[in-house]
């Protein structure tokens, strides 16, 4: 057995919706008429995140019952994937090192997790959880030396980060070694965003914009032009920098800002499974993609890699592509 570090991720949110869901940030659920079409819009918190809903559908009373649904699929998948709560699958597995019988949709998002670390050479790593422990443990202490754990302590977290030691079976999950975890932090928002995305394309939807951590857009919004996303300043996240069209597709946003573990911000969420390391070259890495959880892999992926890299990387990912801010304000678009 292991004691896993289970205080919720405290994401800062890069993207914010702009257009339709602009301004609706204290109420749960509104009634908007956008060029004469009725989009519901609900706001909350999902996976620790902020989250939102935004639905075209002629019938307020439809679009609540549709966004219960989606809540219900939300909470459901916070009891598969949550790290803070204590009941679920993944912090069982954590905590026994095996897992029997589990469930299919963490069966099924470790084997994408383990796709996306061989597609990106290991820059994606779910098995980095031992590195979060040591380095949130250290900076919680009084007496923290900021210059981070020491170099033996990274070496052995290190020693425990490698998902080919993760056995995933449709019948049993479990851990080669003692001292494993697995954190899900960094694909978990994309895939619910998926599926919630898709159980309202079967109900027939086909204009919504969800964010539940990350974004996909269904379709384009009600008036015939594409969903519109802000890209929020790296710097100063209450200010937008840009602003990028949705139609049909997903992106996703990180950057070591988000969650710092010292004051001075040389310390990150953002590991590199290859050094124990925390990444630094980036500010933020937006992805764009087909659907939310590929987004969501590759953003965290490209924050841990230098430049040279992004092109091998995203050649196994056609139509994807990638927005990377320097910590000078340059930004760096590939494929150019």
């Amino acid at each position: 057995m292991q004691t896993v570090f289970t205080r919720p991720l405290a994401r800062r949110r890069f993207l914010a919706i702009g257009a339709v869901a602009a301004g609706l940030s204290l109420l749960p659920h509104r009634l908007l008429r956008a060029e004469g079409v009725p989009v519901r819009v609900w706001r909350g918190v999902a996976l620790g995140a902020d989250a939102s809903l935004s639905i075209a559908h002629p019938d307020p009373a439809e679009a609540d019952r549709l966004i219960a649904l989606s809540l219900e699929e939300v909470a459901r998948l916070e009891r598969v994937f949550s790290l803070y709560r204590a009941d679920s699958a993944l912090r069982r597995l954590n905590r026994d090192g095996v897992l029997d019988s589990p469930p299919a949709d963490l069966v099924r998002l470790l084997s994408e997790a383990a796709a996306a670390a061989r597609n990106t050479g290991g820059a994606f790593d779910p098995t980095v959880q031992p590195l979060w422990q040591l380095y949130a443990g250290h900076f919680e202490r009084p007496d923290a030396d900021p210059a981070g754990p020491p170099e033996g302590a990274v070496r052995a977290a290190r020693a425990l980060v490698d998902v080919r030691a993760l056995l995933v079976e449709p019948d049993r999950i479990a851990f080669a070694a003692g001292g494993m975890a697995v954190t899900l932090n960094g694909i978990a928002q994309g895939y619910i965003t998926d599926r919630v995305t898709e159980r309202l394309k079967a109900e027939g939807l086909e204009h919504v914009l969800v964010d539940m951590g990350e974004l996909r857009a269904l379709g384009h919004h009600p008036s015939g032009r594409p969903w519109t996303v802000g890209l929020a300043d790296p710097g100063n996240p209450d200010r937008t920098t840009a602003t990028v069209e949705l139609t049909d597709g997903a992106m996703a946003t990180s950057g070591g800002y988000g969650t710092r573990f010292d004051t001075a911000g040389r310390f990150t969420h953002l590991f590199d499974p290859a050094s124990g390391t925390c990444a630094a070259q980036w500010l933020a890495v937006t992805v764009q993609a087909p659907d939310a959880t590929t987004a969501d892999a590759l953003s965290t992926a490209l924050s841990v890699v230098p430049a040279d890299r992004v092109s091998a990387i995203l050649a196994a990912y056609p139509g994807v592509t990638a927005r990377f801010t320097h910590p000078d304000g340059r930004i760096l678009r590939l494929p150019a």
